[in-house]
């Protein structure tokens, strides 16, 4: 069984994602970060809004304090948080518990090394490899006074907030904006209202009483359409949603029009190049971003690179090449040097920034890149064929190349689905398009 996905290791909380298993991941995470160990012998341990973080997290604890680690628990607070405390802190290991943007009974487990950086891939296959050691994982568990010990810590949020904030220019100031949040019941219900409100802006709150149940439910990110109408209504200058664990931005503009994640990307991408602050000469962002950004960029003498989907993949390339910015259309954006992952918060402040830099409204400014006509198909499939495998595909891959449609068809990491994805500049023919590329996949996945 492969226990990790796109973003560390997620499922039904209670089914694939039960106690048992959070514990045993949790023992072979510990026996792998004692590799790398500090002087502190500690892991930091935070988790975002859902009623099974409870078990979870004190499964996790469990189970590195058996194998002889201490652990600080910091409660609910946002992935990009724990990135950031990790290193701050001088912690060997993060661990973030939370299934992002999915609902309230998925749950996930994320891990982060001593410098803040999501795991590679290599060092996922490690911990699997462990887990699935019974020997060592015996051999590894201690004793008496060789038992770790857990410590649950309150007032780490202001080390996080004080981060942010001087993300922000100094020069700039919030006061005479108003600003609309949807905290999606998650992770950033508390961080995210002080940041603005100290930073001076007139903000209103929505979605900020997490129960257990109601995160990501009908609201932020992923549902932006509330939001939308009270920046109408209150007459808002922006909107700003964030997912379940904050690593996601939606930005509404002050008409009520949700921001294309790409777009966002453009015109950030261009904030920063004004400002001489672009290095690397080049974004990355994912193979699933518009064509319409990489000709944006191409314009302004800005080259564009394509990482597979998932932010940890877009950090690894822009480390690879220099590069200190880039993101998925999703609203995973990293200012690598501000933030270690997709930091929904520290996105905010720049786009803000570049808003009362520029003097613009920000309908204004995202209206400079309009993405091209782009459909994406979730499809259920009943067995996860090799695409290369697939007769015919290939053919079928050329022949809407020279319809000038850009395909690109993966499967979920996560879930048995292939995701089907036409781009081209006439909407209608794209869309005549994914009829027949919907056609194909049924046959050739279910059949």
């Amino acid at each position: 069984m492969k226990l990790f996905g796109t973003d560390g290791v997620r499922g039904k909380a209670g089914a694939k994602l039960s106690a048992q298993t959070s514990m045993r991941l949790a023992m072979a995470a510990g026996i792998y970060f004692r590799k790398f160990a500090q002087v502190t012998n500690t892991i930091l341990l935070g988790k975002d809004t859902r009623r099974s973080g409870y078990m979870i997290e004190t499964a996790i604890v469990a189970g590195l304090t058996a194998v002889g680690y201490n652990v600080r628990q910091i409660g609910p607070m946002p992935t990009p948080a724990i990135a950031f405390l990790t290193e701050d802190m001088r912690c060997d290991a993060g661990i973030m518990i939370s299934a992002s943007h999915n609902p309230y009974y998925d749950n996930g487990i994320k891990f982060f090394d001593k410098h803040g950086n999501k795991l590679t891939q290599d060092a996922e296959a490690e911990i699997e490899k462990i887990y699935f050691d019974d020997e060592l994982i015996a051999q590894s568990q201690k004793h008496m006074l060789e038992i770790g010990a857990s410590k649950r810590i309150d007032d780490v949020i202001g080390r996080y907030i004080v981060h942010i904030k001087n993300s922000f220019p100094k020069s700039l100031t919030l006061h005479g904006i108003r600003v609309v949040l949807d905290v999606a019941n998650g992770a950033a219900y508390r961080v995210a209202p002080t940041i603005f409100s100290e930073l001076g802006a007139e903000i209103i709150v929505i979605n900020d009483e997490p129960n257990g149940s109601n995160i990501n439910l009908n609201c932020g990110a992923l549902y932006p359409q509330n939001l939308a109408s009270e920046v109408v209504k209150l007459r808002a200058d922006i909107g700003l949603a964030f997912d379940g664990d904050a690593d996601r931005l939606v930005v509404v503009d002050e008409t009520g029009e949700v921001a294309n994640g790409d777009a966002l990307l453009g015109v950030l991408a261009m904030y920063l190049h004004k400002n001489k602050a672009l290095k690397g000469g080049g974004v990355v962002a994912t193979v699933m971003s518009n064509a319409a950004l990489e000709d944006y960029l191409t314009k302004h003498k800005i080259k564009l690179l394509r990482a597979n989907v998932g932010d940890k993949y877009v950090l690894e390339m822009m480390q690879e090449n220099g590069i200190n910015f880039g993101g998925e259309q999703s609203g995973h954006i990293v200012f690598s040097d501000y933030a270690k992952t997709g930091d929904a918060l520290v996105a905010a402040m720049q786009f803000i920034a570049c808003m009362l830099t520029q003097g613009k409204k920000a309908s204004e400014i995202l209206s400079e890149i309009k993405p091209y006509p782009q459909i994406l198909l979730n499809l259920k499939v009943a067995d996860k064929k090799p695409l290369e495998s697939i007769e015919g595909l290939k053919a079928l891959e050329e022949n809407l190349r020279k319809d000038g449609i850009r395909p690109l068809f993966r499967y979920s990491g996560t879930e048995n689905l292939i995701r089907l994805l036409l781009e081209g500049k006439c909407p209608d023919k794209v869309q005549k398009r994914m009829d027949e590329v919907e056609k194909f996949f049924t046959k050739a996945l279910n059949a």
